[in-house]
């Protein structure tokens, strides 16, 4: 199996500074900027956790998205929150990337940070509110199981 594109895998502290910069970790900026340049969109889904979707990936979420019925409303609860939450960002020369003000209010993410890769995109969490929800959500064997029927 031959894979085309480094994933955005792992996880890492950061900050984000007093201008509301996030420095993305070293270890995703390059597979971010060699594989798919500079320009990212920086959104949420529920406000808790701040996602950071390279441009290219969020381009292709919205040809998916415009398959789905314009009136569809999970496609409009989807857009609501994307948008609400969302602008798009580039990663500046040192590889930081401004995090809306009523995000990052609303996510709590002040000061140190945890970024986490999610394969095609970043999560940057609370460290403790991430912490918080692990031990609240813990892997059972029927995760095991729904995943091994996906060859995982």
């Amino acid at each position: 199996m031959k894979v085309e594109h480094q994933g955005l895998r792992g996880s890492s502290s950061a900050r984000i500074d007093d201008k509301g910069r996030l420095k993305v970790p070293t270890m995703f900026r390059g597979v971010i900027r060699d594989q798919r340049g500079s320009d990212v969109f920086v959104t949420s889904l529920t406000g808790e956790c701040v996602r950071i979707y390279p441009m290219t990936v969020w381009l292709e979420i919205e040809q998916n998205l415009s398959r789905v019925p314009s009136n569809h409303p999970s496609r409009l609860k989807f857009l609501d929150r994307v948008n609400y939450y969302g602008q798009a960002a580039e990663l500046d020369g040192q590889g930081r990337v401004v995090i809306p003000a009523h995000l990052r209010d609303g996510a709590a993410i002040v000061g140190d940070v945890r970024v986490l890769g999610r394969i095609n995109h970043l999560e940057v969490w609370n460290d403790e509110r991430f912490l918080h929800k692990l031990k609240g959500e813990p892997w059972t064997d029927e995760d095991g199981l729904r995943l091994s029927e996906h060859g995982i």
